[in-house]
């Protein structure tokens, strides 16, 4: 399979690239990312890009699965209309093209209570991505919606504090459906869905990414 990442220098995007690269089931895997990331191996096709003008690389959308992992947070982006551009507009122009070119499949990395109703405006804007691709009828389209995300190094103050909170609750049995995800697990899961789920619309749940097989 080919492979096409966005969002690929993220905590759990720059891991699947890896998990990528050294899974003999895909042959290439090329990323659109704004700076060199400086990976070395004969599979990737590295693409440095405007994200501002996504119809400018339409051409390079082109391969068997899409895996849509862009992403940020309000703090970083610094306006909700920011955010919306790069969780929302940026990956649905790229899932827009991918299915234009031919892409079959596509797996979108969501997030727990995604939902175009949501009062949350994040979940709203998970929720309207969600809803978007679904109306462009991939053959195979599968949604991960893990909750916390446990980043190797993280230095975000609140992100450990909760995660030690949800650690110790779990320890004694308690919401063990909402415990946190390693990264690295996660990226692991991704790689392996396109060819663990049919065609047609899976959408996994973050309590079901720990049960998932290989």
């Amino acid at each position: 399979m080919k492979a096409l990442v966005i969002g690929a220098t993220g905590a759990t995007g720059e891991l699947l690239v890896d998990e990528l690269l050294a899974d003999q089931n895909y042959t290439r895997v090329t990323i659109f990312v704004r700076r060199p990331t400086g990976k070395q191996n004969p599979k990737l096709v590295e693409h440095v890009i405007n994200f501002s003008s996504p119809e400018t690389y339409k051409d390079l959308i082109v391969g068997d699965v899409l895996f849509s992992c862009l992403g940020t947070t309000l703090k970083a982006a610094g306006t909700k209309e920011n955010q919306w551009k790069i969780d929302f507009e940026i990956p649905a122009a790229f899932a827009t093209f991918a299915k234009e070119n031919g892409v079959s499949s596509i797996v979108l990395l969501s997030a727990f209570g995604a939902s175009s109703e949501s009062k949350v405006f994040y979940s709203q804007i998970k929720g309207k991505l969600e809803d978007k691709i679904t109306r462009l009828d991939f053959e195979q389209y599968i949604i991960f919606r893990p909750g916390l995300l446990l980043r190797a190094g993280s230095d975000r103050f609140g992100e450990k504090i909760m995660g030690y909170i949800l650690k110790g609750v779990n320890a004694i049995g308690l919401f063990r459906k909402f415990r946190p995800m390693p990264t690295a697990l996660l990226a692991e899961k991704l790689v392996k869905a396109p060819t663990v789920f049919p065609a047609g619309t899976s959408v996994i749940e973050l309590d079901e990414i720990f049960r998932l097989r290989d």
